[in-house]
C-alpha cells in the first residue's frame, strides 16, 4: 500500500499514513557529530594524512567508502577494522537527538520499526546503549549490503526485514542517506542535525528534530498516521 501524503492546513505541516519506520542512526537518533569528527581527527594522525583530508560530509557513507579515497587499496581494509574498534570503544560525548526517546517510545507498539546505519553492528550496539536507546530487532548495518547509501540496497533490506506490509517512512539526516531511501521508494523525513536545511531539499519534509513528530495509532481498519511540523 502506498504512502498517502499531503500538507495540512498549516503550510508547514506535513503527514503520510505508514505501516512502518526505519531510523538512520548517526545524526538522526544518535548526535555524534563531535564524536565522529574527534574520531576521525584521530585516524587522521595514524595514517600522517592531512586534516584537509577529512571527508566534508561525513555523516551518511559508510567509513571503509571514505577510507578508499585516502589510502592504498591494500591498507583500506585494516584501516578501516581499525577505525571501527576506535568507533565502538570512544562513546565520550554522545546524546541522544532532541525528541528521539520520546519518539522511539511513541512509535514501538504501533507500528514495526528498525535502524538503518553505514556504521558497524559493533559501533551502532555501543552508540545505542550510551544513549539508552533501545536497539531494535531490525537493524541493518554495514556488514549487512555489499552497496553503500546513496544505493537503495541499505533501505530495500530494511523494508524486508521489517515486513511491515505498507508504507515504510525513512528518517534520516545526510543527503546521501535521503537519496538512499527515496530511490528505495520511501517517503523521507529529514533533521537538520549534521547538515543545513538547504543539502536536504530530496527529503518530504525537513524538521529541526524529533519533537517536530507525532504519531496517531491506527483506528480501527485505518492505518497510523505520521505527522511532521516543518
Amino acid at each position: 500500500m502506498a504512502a498517502q501524503t499531503h500538507r495540512l492546513a498549516h503550510p508547514e505541516t506535513w503527514s503520510t499514513t505508514l505501516a512502518g519506520i526505519l531510523f538512520d542512526l548517526d545524526g538522526t537518533l544518535v548526535d555524534s557529530t563531535g564524536v565522529v569528527e574527534r574520531q576521525w581527527a584521530t585516524f587522521l594522525g595514524w595514517y600522517g594524512l592531512p586534516p584537509e583530508a577529512l571527508p566534508k560530509q561525513l555523516h551518511g557513507k559508510r567509513a571503509e567508502e571514505h577510507i578508499r579515497e585516502m589510502l592504498p587499496a591494500d591498507q583500506v581494509a585494516g584501516a578501516a577494522a581499525r577505525l571501527a574498534a576506535l568507533e565502538a570503544g570512544d562513546i565520550a560525548g554522545l546524546t541522544a537527538v532532541t525528541g528521539a526517546h520520546q519518539l522511539v517510545d511513541a512509535v514501538d507498539g504501533v507500528v514495526p520499526w528498525g535502524i538503518v546505519t553505514s556504521g558497524t553492528l559493533a559501533v551502532a550496539t555501543a552508540r545505542l546503549a550510551a544513549v539508552g536507546l533501545p536497539t531494535p530487532s531490525v537493524l541493518v548495518t554495514a556488514e549487512d549490503v555489499r552497496a553503500g547509501k546513496p544505493d537503495p540496497e541499505p533501505y530495500l533490506i530494511g523494508m524486508e526485514r521489517l515486513g511491515a506490509g505498507g508504507a515504510v517512512v525513512v528518517f534520516e539526516d545526510a543527503p546521501a542517506g535521503i537519496r538512499s531511501g527515496r530511490d528505495a521508494g520511501c517517503p523521507v523525513v529529514a533533521v537538520t542535525t549534521s547538515h543545513p536545511a538547504e543539502d536536504l531539499t530530496e527529503a518530504d519534509v525537513v524538521v529541526p528534530d524529533l519533537t517536530a513528530i507525532t504519531l496517531r495509532a491506527p483506528a480501527r481498519d485505518d492505518a497510523a498516521v505520521l505527522t511532521a511540523a516543518s
